[in-house]
Parts: structure tokens; C-alpha cells; sequence
């Protein structure tokens, strides 16, 4: 797993040539300031947006798209697993559930690493890119650094071949995400797992964002 400082590197080879990357984006925050700083390194990116039957997947794929277009970067592809949600209902797909209590959908992080690195080896990049941001405000078991080692060696198992896990936000809170973003002029952002047309400020996500300067 690896973090900001690899952004940009060179791949290897005698010749030198931009890093291609899949770039988990969501229309949130996080990986909008994720794409935003891939982007000013000079990274190739493929953008890959994962439809798993969340609430707000409208909201976050215009989100997405929108900040996609902003950087001038190609529209995501998008992953259409609306199933995942359907066998594994929890508070982010399905209203009758505790948005709160139930958030947790099990191997979530997990399934999408697992797509993008499918999509890595059909375009030939050479890691991916999720927006995961520092461990201690962490909550789920899948939003850790042994997670993201873990995951880049199964992956690597899997694929027959070296692939990159990068987390370029490992070492950052939500605070300092929001300072990038202001600071990078990334605005318009959708994070609301109530999927509505304004934050509910009830989820985690809300939550998270609470007290700090967007």
C-alpha cells in the first residue's frame, strides 16, 4: 500500500512515461480531492465509479462526472453491481434500515478494489487509487493500511503480476481534505449516504463533515 509521495512516480523501464492509474471516485469529497491531485502530478487516469445500489448513486455519479469534466479527465466508467446491495441490504441502500446502525456493508471497500484492479489489468494501468483517509477516524475493519496491504497483495496473487493499492489521504483527516479542497477549488461535492437533494446530517458521512470548513 502505498501513499501521497507516489504520485507521479515513473513507472519502471528505461524510458520515462506517466503513471497510469484507476481512480476510485464516489462524487464525495475525498475522492474528488483524490482525482484533483492525481491529476496536477500528471497521472493518466481511468476514472471507475461503482454503482453497488447505494441511495445516492444519482447524486454521486453527477458529482462525480462534473468534477471529472472540471479536470478536463474522461467521464468514469461505471461498474453496474446494483446486486451487491440487493443480497447485502444495509443503511446505505435500503430506507427501512438504520442509516447509522446499519451503515456497515460487509467487504464494501473490498469489492470495490477488487473491480478496479480487473479494470487496471483490461487498461493496462499499473495501481489504484482510493481515497481512504487517516486510520484513526477509521470505523469499519476495511479502512485500514494492514486492509490496503492486504488487499494490493491479493490483487497482485490474483492478477498474476504487480499491482499498486495507493491511498493518497492515508496520512490526512476530513479537516485537511476540506483545506486541500478549498484550496484546489474543488467544490460541488456529494457525500450524503440519505441520497436527497441536501445533506441529511445524520449519516456518517454528514457527520464526518460536521464542524469542518468546506
Amino acid at each position: 500500500m502505498h501513499g501521497l509521495g507516489d504520485l507521479g512516480n515513473n513507472e519502471g523501464g528505461g524510458r520515462s512515461r506517466r503513471m497510469s492509474v484507476v481512480t476510485l471516485v464516489s462524487g464525495g469529497l475525498d475522492s474528488s480531492v483524490m482525482a484533483t491531485l492525481a491529476h496536477e502530478a500528471g497521472l493518466t487516469q481511468f476514472p471507475l465509479f461503482v454503482d453497488y445500489g447505494q441511495l445516492g448513486r444519482d447524486r454521486e455519479l453527477r458529482s462525480c462526472q462534473a468534477n471529472l469534466r472540471r479536470l478536463g479527465l474522461p467521464e468514469a466508467a461505471i461498474a453496474s453491481l446494483p446486486g451487491y446491495a440487493a443480497l447485502l441490504p444495509s443503511g446505505l441502500s435500503d430506507r427501512t434500515l438504520d442509516i447509522v446502525r446499519d451503515a456497515f456493508l460487509p467487504c464494501r471497500n473490498a469489492l470495490f478494489l477488487i473491480v478496479a484492479g480487473a479494470y487496471a489489468h483490461r487498461v493496462g494501468a499499473s495501481a489504484v487509487n482510493i481515497g481512504l483517509l487517516d486510520e484513526a477516524s477509521s470505523i469499519f475493519p476495511d479502512q485500514t493500511r494492514s486492509f490496503l496491504r492486504d488487499m494490493e497483495a491479493l490483487l497482485c496473487r490474483a492478477l498474476g503480476k504487480e499491482l499498486r493499492v495507493i491511498a493518497p489521504l492515508m496520512s490526512f483527516s476530513k479537516a485537511d481534505v476540506a483545506a486541500i479542497a478549498r484550496e484546489k477549488g474543488v467544490a460541488g461535492t456529494y457525500s450524503c449516504h440519505a441520497g436527497g437533494p441536501e445533506p441529511c446530517g445524520q449519516c456518517i458521512s454528514c457527520r464526518e463533515l460536521q464542524g469542518v470548513e468546506v
